[in-house]
C-alpha cells in the first residue's frame, strides 16, 4: 500500500509539473489584443494593472501592451492595459486601480510630479509599484520596488557618439511631448558627446503633418543642419519625409522602433533606431509584481532594470523586421 501510495503521488507531482509548463509555450498575442489570463480564466496569478502615457494604437506602447499581457498568461495573471497621454488622467487611472485592490501596478512617469501623489496612495496601501520607460530618477524616491526601462541619458550619449562618428556636426533634435523629462535627457545625452552644436525642435505627435512641415521649414530656413535625431518613431517618419521634400542632406536617427523605421534603416533613409526593448517593459514588471506577490521577490536591488540601449543598424534590421512581425519588437 505504501508503495501504491507513492506512485499515485509521485504521478500527481507529475502531472501538475506539466500544467504548469504548458502555458510557456503561447505565442505572443498580437498588437491590440486584450488581456486575458491562462487557459481557465484563473486569476491566480494576481491581478496587475498597467497604466502608461502612450495612447491606444502608438505603435511603440503596443508591443509593451503584448508583453504584459503574455506574461499575465504566461502565469496565470489579470492584466489590464491603460494608456492616455494626460498625467492628471493617468493619475486618475491610478486611483482606479487602488480602488479595485489589485495586486500590483505598473505606472510610465513622463511626468513624475503629477503621478507622485497616486503612486504614495498605492505604496500606503501595500500595492507594489513598478515603474517603466521614464522617470527613473524619481521611481526609488516614490516607493516603487523597481524600475525598468533604459537610462535615457546614457542612450542620448551613445546616439551623438555615432552621429559624431557619422560627420554630423549640427543636430535638430525633435521633442514631440511637452513636458516629457525622458524626452529631455536623451537630447542631454547627444549634446554631451556630438561635440557639435544641439538645437531643439517642439513638435505635436498628434499632428504628423504639421511635424513634417516644422521640420522641414527649419532644414531649409538653416542649411548648416545636418543632422536630425527624432525620439519617437512616427516622427522619425515624418522627419524622413521632411528631409526629402525639402531637399536636406541631414542624416537623419531615431529612438525606438516601429515597422516603418526598420524598413527605412534597411533602405539607407535612416542610420540606425536607439532600441529600448519595450517588449521586456511590458514582460518584466508582470514578471516581477507575480514573483512579489508569490515570494516576496524584489529585482535590481534599488538600481533600474535597463533593457536598453541597443541600436538597429543596416546590419541587423531585417533580423528585427521579422521579429517586430509577432509583435516583440
Amino acid at each position: 500500500m505504501r508503495r501504491v501510495t507513492r506512485l499515485i503521488t509521485a504521478a500527481a507531482l507529475g502531472a501538475l509539473v506539466l500544467s504548469g509548463c504548458s502555458s510557456g509555450d503561447d505565442p505572443a498575442p498580437a498588437p491590440g489584443a486584450s488581456a486575458s489570463p491562462a487557459a481557465g480564466g484563473g486569476e491566480s496569478g494576481g491581478t496587475f494593472a498597467v497604466i502608461t502615457h502612450g495612447a491606444p494604437g502608438d505603435s511603440f506602447w503596443d508591443v509593451v501592451k503584448n508583453g504584459a499581457e503574455a506574461a499575465g498568461k504566461q502565469y496565470g495573471a489579470k492584466v489590464t492595459y491603460q494608456g492616455d497621454g494626460d498625467p492628471a488622467k493617468q493619475a486618475q487611472l491610478i486611483d482606479q486601480a487602488i480602488s479595485q485592490k489589485v495586486d500590483g501596478v505598473v505606472v510610465s512617469m513622463a511626468n513624475p510630479d503629477a503621478l507622485k501623489e497616486s503612486i504614495a496612495k498605492a505604496v500606503s496601501a501595500k500595492i507594489p509599484v513598478v515603474t517603466i520607460n521614464s522617470g527613473a530618477d524619481e521611481s526609488k524616491e516614490f516607493g516603487a520596488i523597481t524600475h525598468v526601462g533604459q537610462s535615457e541619458e546614457v542612450a542620448g550619449r551613445g546616439a551623438g557618439e555615432k552621429l559624431k562618428a557619422e560627420g554630423v556636426t549640427k543636430l535638430l533634435c525633435v521633442i514631440h511631448e511637452a513636458g516629457n523629462v525622458g524626452l529631455d535627457q536623451r537630447c542631454n545625452g547627444a549634446t554631451a558627446t556630438l561635440g557639435g552644436s544641439v538645437e531643439r525642435l517642439q513638435v505635436d505627435v498628434s499632428n504628423l503633418a504639421d511635424a513634417t512641415s516644422k521640420i522641414k521649414a527649419k532644414l531649409q530656413s538653416d542649411t548648416s543642419v545636418n543632422g536630425v535625431l527624432t525620439l519617437n518613431p512616427a516622427v522619425a517618419v515624418a522627419a524622413r519625409d521632411a528631409i526629402a521634400d525639402g531637399g536636406s542632406k541631414a542624416k537623419l536617427a531615431t529612438f525606438d522602433l516601429s515597422a516603418d523605421v526598420v524598413d527605412a534603416i534597411e533602405a539607407g533613409e535612416i542610420l540606425f533606431a536607439v532600441d529600448q526593448q519595450q517588449y521586456l517593459q511590458g514582460w518584466l514588471p508582470i514578471t516581477f509584481l507575480y514573483l512579489y506577490k508569490k515570494n516576496l521577490n524584489t529585482v535590481g536591488g534599488g538600481l533600474p532594470v535597463n533593457t536598453g540601449p541597443g541600436f538597429v543598424t543596416k546590419e541587423n534590421a531585417a533580423q528585427v523586421a521579422k521579429l517586430a512581425q509577432s509583435g516583440t519588437r
